[in-house]
């Protein structure tokens, strides 16, 4: 099962509590074992497990690796991104400081991956993330690549940097800071500043998926991609 790509809130987690959670999930875990054991036919839970992971991986654009460089880090390039509720907002990227993942992320673009994909995580005064295409925060394109170091800094609202589930993990998603996040300084693969309609990623609707797993949230309609 694919790790969930978290974007640190805080710097330190109590261990100790989520030990008592992973204990309360296993004994949940077990009962629910029994009860398909005990009670559901296995050959129709099977057909419908199966038939539900054919349909979810056919509507999914996924590719064996990284695409080839394509852009030209001499140029300047900037991502429109349109939300589905109305209202847009201009990234620029940073070709100059993380080419391989402004690469990536235009590619994506260009793609259509990101069209109709939700902010799954939205967390007040912290950031918006988004670019995962089955809304869990586990998905990405099929493929991982390094994180790219540079004198960048979450010192602002209205960063744009990678999510990632550890080092050089990164994929399609990434997130927008709504302020200062200084603990993620060096974590983080910062990639772009939104320099137009930061008024529209602070209108972005709050979503915790850990407190409101249903909750859709907002969505992106398309990202239109120019270079100068």
């Amino acid at each position: 099962m694919a790790k969930k790509k978290r974007v640190s809130k805080q710097p330190q987690v109590d261990q100790s509590v989520k030990a008592v959670q992973y204990t309360a999930l296993a004994v949940i875990a077990l009962v629910v074992a029994f009860f398909l054991w005990r009670f559901i036919p296995w050959d129709s839970l099977f057909a419908s497990s199966s038939e539900a992971t054919e349909s979810a991986a056919g509507e999914l654009k996924q590719y064996d690796s990284p695409p080839p460089m394509t852009i030209d880090t001499t140029k300047k390039y900037f991502a429109t991104v349109e939300l589905e509720k109305g209202g847009s907002f201009v990234i620029e990227l940073y070709p100059d400081k993380a080419p391989t993942t402004v690469n990536n992320f235009v590619f994506l673009a260009r793609e259509g991956f990101y069209d109709g994909v939700t902010f799954h995580r939205v967390l007040e005064g912290f950031m918006a993330q988004t670019g995962d295409p089955t809304g869990t925060g586990a998905g990405g394109p099929g493929y991982q690549f390094d994180n790219e170091n540079s004198d960048l800094v979450f010192d602002k609202a209205g960063v744009v940097a990678m999510a990632n589930s550890g080092p050089d993990t990164n994929g399609s998603q990434f997130f927008i800071t709504f302020g200062p996040a200084e603990w993620l300084n060096g974590g983080y693969t910062i990639f772009g500043q939104v320099i137009e309609g930061m008024d529209v990623v602070n209108s972005i609707t709050l979503r915790d998926p850990d407190a409101n797993p249903a909750f859709t949230g907002d969505a992106i309609k398309t990202i239109t991609i120019t270079e100068e």
